[in-house]
């Protein structure tokens, strides 16, 4: 196996509207993460990848880009971003740019010059089609964000297609022209000294046949997934643009892929793929994704989740990583999406954090999840941000369903949950901005912030801290970066575990995910206890001289050595 720079590295995602404002405008500016690099170089992470701060009218919160060469005003300058970019190094971080390519905003100037009319040079820059026999849009397929992905522009009487927002028309990837444009702006951001992309919705640029699905849902539309989704021939555009970009820079690519099977996702990663690794999403799909009912709660356990952990540790080749990760800025946040409320506290958050850091693979951390952040549960769909939230909540009203059942849906999946503004002290707004900010901050915040666990040695963050130098500057190095992930107790259905095996040593991750004492017995010789969720665990753990008993506590959580 060939050691990458990049295996033993931590990334840390910031969503730059929500971390930290500077200017008091009430949105979080790059001069303001520049302000917080300090704080980000203690916790010990490596990368920074930072959600868009690109030109944009924000519809989808930056995702939707007008300019690809220009700096949001909102966010700074391209002088702020060369600062960051420097002042990070210094400290030994780089810089991983979200990089947006499947659609652009329809304020982009390419839009706009392909709505002109059906001969300009740009037309086929973006997906038209003419309208169906009845006048309708040409399939019934229905965007991610609800409604149908299909908009008419009166002009030109044609629709164009958008897997998103009806702002964010789909770039049309048959297109050479378009290609070459795009494979330009990404070199040109790459010589800036970029550490690498995460590369957004990358699954859907090449499309599948246009046709009528059969309806999955009320509205009597049908998902866009799986006709657009990871389509044959994508590989071909994505090796084109490996090629073109990335394989001439000494960086780290991770992608948004969503494949139909195990198999296909070793296609993209790796020796002879198009990106260094992906995000796995089984594990999140597992809670959160209820398939074509917004409204219906998925039924999980630990059972599934923990044979859907295994598998995606078995996917991977001994030369690939996968993107270990627990949050992001589309997902709500980790402690309520694999606890109950009830459930929600320092030692059952530690557990997490454990059994995701030291898997096999490369660690994502979300901006205040290394402080406990939950969702939020704001009293009206008005305070909410959310295109997807806002449109499906408006579906579901649609549809029957009462306000309060919907709010409640809204309450357990919105994005907006991982959106709200960081939480730096228990001053007005958290400390994230002087001014009143973009979103409501979280009601929790004088309980939950930086400044709290900074002065608690037994908080959450120094747990975080821990597990990064035992991945990255401890004698189990070794295991944590390169060694083979084993599952173990796979039948019991209070516990989590598995092996970290590399030459000689064994190191045993295993957590109790229930709210009980369970006592256990494991047939393992004890070497030594590396770390624990609980500070007094050492004292309480006996083995004997092939095996290990133990009462485990509540979400007790032990990273052992064994023979």
């Amino acid at each position: 196996m060939e050691k990458k720079w990049w295996h033993d590295k931590v990334i840390y995602q910031v969503y730059p509207k929500s971390f930290n404002d500077s200017n008091g405008d009430g949105i979080g500016d790059l001069p303001g993460i520049i302000e917080k690099l300090d704080y980000l170089a203690e916790l010990g992470i490596d990368i920074i990848w930072l959600s868009p701060v690109y030109s944009s009218p924000m519809e989808d919160n930056g995702y939707d880009i007008a300019d690809y060469y220009a700096i949001g005003e909102q966010f700074g300058t391209m002088a702020d971003m060369d600062k960051l970019i420097a002042e990070a190094k210094k400290r030994d971080i780089g810089i991983m740019m979200d990089l947006v390519i499947n659609h652009s905003s329809d304020q982009h100037q390419w839009f706009k010059e392909s709505k002109k009319s059906k001969d300009n040079p740009k037309r086929d820059w973006y997906i038209w089609k003419d309208p169906a026999e009845n006048g309708g849009p040409p399939t019934n397929w229905r965007s991610v964000f609800g409604g149908s992905a299909w908009t008419f522009d009166q002009q030109t009487e044609q629709y164009y297609l958008h897997t998103f927002a009806e702002e964010q028309p789909d770039l049309n990837w048959e297109n050479q022209e378009l290609r070459q444009e795009l494979y330009k702006m990404v070199n040109w951001w790459l010589d800036k000294g970029l550490a690498g992309f995460r590369v957004d919705a990358i699954s859907f640029i090449k499309k599948g046949e246009y046709k009528n699905l059969t309806p999955d849902g009320e509205d009597g539309l049908a998902e866009i997934h799986s006709l657009t989704a990871n389509k044959e021939g994508i590989l071909a555009y994505l090796n084109e643009l490996n090629q073109e970009t990335f394989s001439n820079y000494k960086i780290v690519t991770v992608a948004e892929i969503y494949p139909d099977k195990s198999e296909r996702m070793k296609e993209f990663v790796g020796e002879g793929g198009p990106f260094d690794f992906i995000f796995d999403f089984r594990h999140t799909d597992l809670v959160m994704r209820p398939d074509s009912n917004w409204m219906r709660e998925k039924e999980w356990n630990l059972m599934k989740l923990k044979k859907i952990f295994n598998q995606i540790q078995q996917t991977y080749d001994e030369d690939s990583r996968v993107a270990l990760f627990l949050e992001n800025h589309d997902q709500p946040r980790c402690l309520n999406k694999y606890l109950a409320e009830e459930n929600i506290n320092r030692y059952s958050a530690k557990m997490l954090a454990a059994v995701f850091m030291l898997m096999r693979g490369v660690p994502f951390i979300y901006q205040g999840q290394e402080i406990g952040m939950t969702n939020v549960k704001y009293e009206s769909i008005e305070d909410y941000n959310d295109a997807a939230s806002i449109g499906k909540y408006k579906m579901a009203l649609e549809n029957g369903h009462q306000e309060d059942e919907v709010l409640k849906a809204v309450w357990n999946r919105s994005r907006d949950n991982s959106r709200t503004p960081m939480q730096w002290d228990d001053s007005k707004n958290a400390g994230f901005s002087s001014a009143e900010p973009w979103l409501k901050v979280n009601s929790n915040y004088k309980d939950i912030n930086v400044k709290n666990v900074l002065a608690d040695p037994d908080s959450l963050y120094y747990f975080y801290q821990d597990l990064i130098r035992l991945r990255k500057e401890s004698g189990y190095s070794k295991n944590l970066i390169d060694g083979k992930y084993e599952e173990i107790l796979e039948k019991n259905q209070d516990f989590m575990a598995y092996l970290r095996i590399k030459d000689d040593k064994k190191i045993m991750v295993i957590a109790n995910f229930r709210d009980e004492n369970i006592e256990l017995e494991l047939n393992y010789k004890l070497k030594k206890l590396i770390l624990s969720n609980y500070p007094d665990s050492k004292e309480r753990l006996k083995s004997d001289r092939d095996k290990i008993k133990y009462n485990f506590r509540p979400f007790e959580t032990l990273v052992l050595e064994v023979e």
